[in-house]
């Protein structure tokens, strides 16, 4: 409870006291949005944005630090900042392992993953699989996955833990603050492609790290120039990983010990009154020591530093989210869709996800006992691990078949909902009120669940591709890492049918008129028809697109790097454990 010094009235005048309402707050915040937009109609000027490859993948010509800054701003939102530091207060410092364990994956990603990608010449992840196993089934289920873990993890998450901020310090009402910025969020995604995100992400991650020091998805990688710049991206992202321990968990411990009344109360009356919350008040340790402890000018970078982090995550989020609706779903109910008509069905597809993701916040608010760190982490184990069993064998077990992957998804996927369910339906209780979910279900901690979930899945897709037909090598050459460096050209499952679309794609074009072409130009939509390719042409591009060379001397640097890493990550995981 609270101690008698301290009533809830005092509290409240205290809250009237620190809102941002002073001169200095408010320009650092204004003139941090304009830069803002200035990047994102910088970005619009000067990339072709109108043809599919160029607003998805910017053209396949960005260097190593915009790539590694882009990999860790969308990877740490203010989920992040909100989330960990929350955990942290209620358990302390083990939570900072999560982001040091990245340090292992980035490598993993930079090293195995994506040149592999990258000579399988392909946009997004299920496009991949579809190359590897054929058919349509894993892709289409994959594409509707990956959208369902975007709503219910990442947007409902950041756009709560954003709007916790705002409230904070603005005092604004939570859903009126979640409009304002989705609708400067969207402006600059609908209408500047993966570049406008890329550009404000690098943008963001300095004033990010710079803000948090005085107090962070895998197109990225595909759109790098060669594979140094693409393993330089993921180690400086890997070496931005080591930060969040020291800029965002010791600070929510701090938080606990200041503000102990409020950060770790207990009694469901007093939390409703303190932030809104029955369950627990640790989501607002981060947001309630800037608020009170940063003076003027800075507490408006603090919270520009916060936005930045939401709409960098966002940003990344709608791009990729109608990136895989419009090509691995939009195309399966349009056969012969114009390149216009994807375009525009992203765009659509980005304000129908904003919709589903607000209606979502109410739960986000109070599942997992409050935590928004272990809300994000327990969805993720119960929808994830069977994906990452798919692409871990398709790459590294030739053996694996389509029907061997498809079905150690769906029995992946009913493992994992029915957990996920029961745990929604049944509520994760707390120290006060127990949950009454049975013991077998949820009475294993999801982490552990994670792992159970992998291994059958990896069981299962073993098991059955196993007992059926295998793939014959005509079609995996470049898309096994024992097929790597095989130069014979690969026969593509389902080849002639992606040749009967690619024949119809094109549409008759007429001039169109004045207002029409500044709204095709706004949302990039004018497409610069370039002089047809020849064969010749056509065949160089598609080696530029798909090379994975490297100088020498650029890739013993960044290998030297990628084993110090490694060795940093162990010797952090020693040192603090």
């Amino acid at each position: 409870g609270c101690p008698s010094s301290w009533t809830p009235g005092e509290a409240a005048r205290m809250e009237s006291n620190i809102r941002i309402n002073n001169p200095a707050d408010i320009s650092v915040i204004v003139i941090y949005f304009l830069v803002v937009l200035a990047v994102g109609l910088w970005a619009m000027y000067s990339t072709n944005r109108g043809t599919v490859g160029g607003f998805f993948l910017a053209g396949r010509s960005m260097v190593w630090w915009p790539i590694g800054a882009s990999l860790f701003a969308s990877n740490i939102g203010s989920g992040h900042f909100v989330g960990i530091a929350g955990t942290a207060a209620a358990g302390g410092i083990a939570i900072g392992g999560y982001e040091w364990n990245a340090l292992i994956f980035v490598v993993v990603l930079g090293w195995l993953f994506v040149p592999i990608y990258v000579k399988a010449g392909v946009v997004t992840m299920p496009e991949y699989l579809k190359k590897r196993f054929g058919g349509k089934r894993i892709q289409v289920y994959l594409s509707v996955l990956s959208l369902i873990l975007y709503i219910f993890t990442k947007i409902s998450a950041d756009i709560f833990s954003g709007a916790v901020f705002i409230q904070l310090a603005i005092g604004l009402n939570l859903y009126l603050a979640i409009i304002i910025l989705l609708a400067i969020t969207a402006l600059y995604t609908i209408t500047g492609g993966l570049a406008a995100v890329i550009y404000t992400d690098t943008l963001q991650t300095f004033i990010m790290v710079v803000g948090s020091f005085i107090l962070m998805g895998f197109g990225k990688c595909l759109s790098g120039k060669n594979m140094s710049h693409v393993k330089a991206g993921c180690i400086m992202c890997g070496y931005l990983k080591l930060l969040p321990m020291f800029i965002i968990v010791m600070p929510g411990m701090i938080s606990r010990i200041l503000y102990t009344d409020v950060v770790a109360c207990v009694v469901p009356e007093v939390c409703q009154q303190y932030c809104g919350t029955a369950v627990g008040c640790t989501n607002i340790a981060y947001p309630k020591m800037v608020v009170e402890l940063m003076p003027n000018g800075l507490r408006g970078l603090m919270l520009s530093v916060m936005l930045a982090s939401l709409m960098s995550s966002l940003t990344s989020i709608f791009n990729s989210a109608s990136t895989l609706f419009t090509m691995d779903i939009y195309t399966k109910i349009r056969s012969r869709p114009s390149e216009k008509e994807l375009m525009l069905a992203g765009r659509a597809f980005m304000l129908l996800l904003i919709g589903i993701s607000i209606a979502w916040v109410p739960v986000v608010q109070s599942a997992q006992s409050g935590q928004l760190f272990d809300y994000i982490q327990s969805v993720t184990s119960y929808l994830g691990p069977p994906i990452a069993a798919v692409f871990l064998l398709a790459i590294f077990c030739k053996r694996v078949n389509e029907q061997g992957a498809f079905w150690g998804l769906m029995v992946g996927l009913l493992t994992g909902l029915s957990r996920m369910i029961a745990e929604f339906a049944y509520g994760t209780g707390n120290c006060v009120t127990p949950s009454n979910c049975p013991f077998i279900i949820c009475g294993i901690h999801y982490l552990y669940f994670a792992m159970i979930l992998f291994g059958v899945s990896t069981i299962v897709i073993l098991a059955v591709s196993f007992m059926t037909k295998p793939i014959p090598d005509v079609h995996l050459y470049r898309l096994c890492w024992s097929l790597r460096n095989s130069k014979e050209e690969r026969i593509d499952l389902d080849a002639d049918e992606e040749q009967d679309k690619a024949d119809e794609r094109d549409e008759e074009s007429e001039e169109p008129g004045c207002f029409k072409k500044a709204y095709n130009w706004f949302c990039g939509l004018d497409q610069q028809k370039g002089p047809k390719l020849s064969k010749e042409e056509e065949e160089a591009l598609k080696k530029k697109l798909t090379d994975t060379s490297e100088v020498p001397l650029w890739r013993n640097v960044v290998n030297v790097n990628g084993i110090i890493l490694l060795t940093v990550a162990v010797f952090c995981h020693a040192f603090f454990a």
